[in-house]
């Protein structure tokens, strides 16, 4: 979702009651997200592998799949998405499972809406700070000033080539479809061509290793 020219950062919800999942859904759409959710681990492991997101909501009980053990299958599959985790289990040693599980921050339930957003804002902060530097092979990819730099002179990068680049390399070892990439990074394009086009461009400047084809499936980061 944009507006005026703005993309809206996205959040998934996974959240098992559904008169608390529409809550948070319609409280984070009136703060400005672009909200999705599930109601169970399954369908939220689902969408946090093969979806974008700025940052996640999970319940710690979930149906199917619990939400530490879902936390651990997106953690273990590279998805580096900060992590807020929602709970009635609120004692000590639950808030320490669930950070070491790989969770940011812990929210008791019942919780405070205005301490919820404000824990939201502050892990986006944080994750956009780590986020303007990422590893390339044994380069460095800088999102700011969309350009790589390595060993020789720094490789300028276009806005669109530098988004593609940037979501491989934030998960280097996931295969990402032309129709994840195309909503990921192309969502105003109405081909998978455009997919494609820019790979081939980041070849031509990088390298032809720097973006891997595995055959039926789509694309992961290359190296250097």
């Amino acid at each position: 979702m944009t507006t005026a020219g703005v993309v809206s950062p996205r959040v998934l919800i996974v959240e098992d009651d559904p008169e608390l999942r529409a809550m948070l859904t319609a409280l984070l759409q009136e703060d400005g997200y672009d909200v999705e959710s599930a109601a169970d681990g399954h369908r939220g492991l689902h969408l946090g592998l093969t979806h974008h997101y700025d940052v996640l909501l999970l319940d710690r009980r979930l149906p199917a799949v619990d939400g530490i053990d879902l936390l651990g299958r997106l953690r273990g599959r590279g998805v580096v998405t900060p992590v807020l985790m929602l709970s009635a289990l609120a004692n000590p040693a639950d808030r320490v499972r669930g950070l070491d599980a790989g969770a940011e921050d812990y929210l008791g339930k019942p919780f405070d809406v205005e301490e919820l957003l404000a824990r939201l804002r502050a892990l986006r902060r944080r994750h956009l700070d780590t986020a303007r530097s990422l590893p390339v092979g044994s380069a460095r990819l800088d999102t700011e000033a969309r350009q790589v730099m390595g060993d020789g002179e720094p490789v300028a990068l276009s806005d669109r080539e530098c988004s593609l680049l940037a979501t491989l390399a934030a998960r280097p070892n996931q295969v990402y479809s032309r129709a994840d990439l195309l909503a990921i990074v192309f969502p105003d394009a109405g081909s998978e061509i455009v997919v494609d086009t820019y790979v081939h461009y980041l070849r031509r400047k990088l390298g032809r290793r720097i973006v891997t084809t595995v055959r039926g499936r789509g694309f992961r980061l290359g190296a250097m």
